[in-house]
């Protein structure tokens, strides 16, 4: 299984400027630990710094030997697909051959309105411009250059509570990038099989699936607690108020850290059991972790990036090695 991070660029309390450089730290930390990709938002709004997640990762690149540098997501809607292309295909030449673009609508729409489209064509738009992006991925004939190290160059569908958008990834032969930041993670089960079985009535083999969800790594489950639930309640509130949602409890959040919850957030081996647990429902491929939450200090992500790469990874690649033993974490939650 790949296992990596995924972040928004959300500012803390520094600048924009110091937020960026703490970004560029990060995923250069994650390099070094043996981590296997890093994905970062597109967003346009004042508490996210990053709006053009092509030239943070082209930065990254450069500070970088092996991890993958994906957008998570790059919000296509509202974007011009060659431009897409030529940006991460500019990517993949300077990483030699890491790039990835994850496609996706977004959680936010500020960007319609400010690349002047219309949020009533959020499904259409979508569509339209994912074939466009496509398009130019697959044929040089159409004259879109510079061409990337990767042909084709990976796209991914990142896909939230819709199952035609699991089905429309799976038609098209495109891995899907599930995100899981809420209820309980068995309710998300079928989206990976309308995936699958839509790859398979299309006749394309086994299509790579990854799970997306909030979580902290802290060198215990209560030090993991008490860092994480100010940050996560900050940004869920803010969210919330926005959305009308009420205020998060820390019963909530607790709720939430047990294996059946949503968030990863505890010490090495809660987060080894979870994601463990997970691969039982999902059979992913491939764990991406949103721990850069709200308002977290960069000491504290640093250190939860070393115990991701450095007690996490290794044990769930361990347990999951062919020929291991493992006991069901799936069995022992009552699955």
């Amino acid at each position: 299984m790949e296992i990596g991070i995924y972040t928004f660029g959300e500012l803390t309390a520094g600048s924009p400027r110091e937020r960026v450089r703490d970004l560029l730290e990060e995923i250069e930390l994650a390099d070094q630990v043996g981590l296997d990709v890093f994905g970062v938002g597109e967003h346009h709004r004042p508490d996210f710094v990053v709006s053009a997640p092509a030239v943070v990762l082209a930065a990254a690149a450069s500070r970088t030997e092996r991890i993958r540098l994906t957008s998570a997501v790059s919000v296509i809607s509202s974007d011009d697909p060659i431009r897409v292309f030529q940006d991460f295909a500019t990517l993949d030449l300077i990483s030699n051959g890491r790039a990835e673009v994850m496609a996706g609508r977004g959680s936010f729409t500020e960007s319609f309105a400010l690349f002047g489209y219309d949020l009533d064509q959020y499904d259409e738009l979508f569509a339209t411009k994912l074939e466009r992006l496509l398009e130019v991925r697959s044929s040089e004939a159409l004259g879109v250059y510079p061409r990337p190290v990767q042909e084709p160059l990976p796209v991914w569908i990142a896909v939230g509570g819709n199952p035609q958008s699991a089905a429309r990834a799976g038609l098209l032969g495109l891995p899907m990038a599930l995100a899981i930041i809420g209820g309980l993670p068995e309710r998300f089960a079928p989206f990976a099989e309308i995936h699958r079985e839509a790859a398979r009535r299309a006749g394309h083999e086994r299509l790579p699936l990854s799970i997306n969800s909030h979580g902290f790594v802290g060198d215990s489950s209560q030090r993991a607690s008490k860092v994480a639930f100010p940050a996560f309640k900050a940004m869920m509130d803010r969210i919330g108020r926005e959305r009308g949602w009420p205020p998060m409890t820390h019963e909530q959040f607790e709720a939430a850290r047990t294996i059946r919850g949503a968030n990863f957030v505890g010490s090495p081996q809660e987060v080894v059991e979870k994601i463990l647990f997970q691969h039982e429902l999902f059979d992913h491929d491939r764990f991406l972790l949103q721990m850069s939450v709200g308002t977290l200090p960069h000491a504290d992500v640093m250190r939860s990036i070393e115990l991701l790469g450095t007690e996490v990874a290794p044990a769930v690649r361990a347990a999951l090695e062919p020929g291991a033993r493992l006991e069901s974490p799936a069995a022992r939650a009552g699955l």
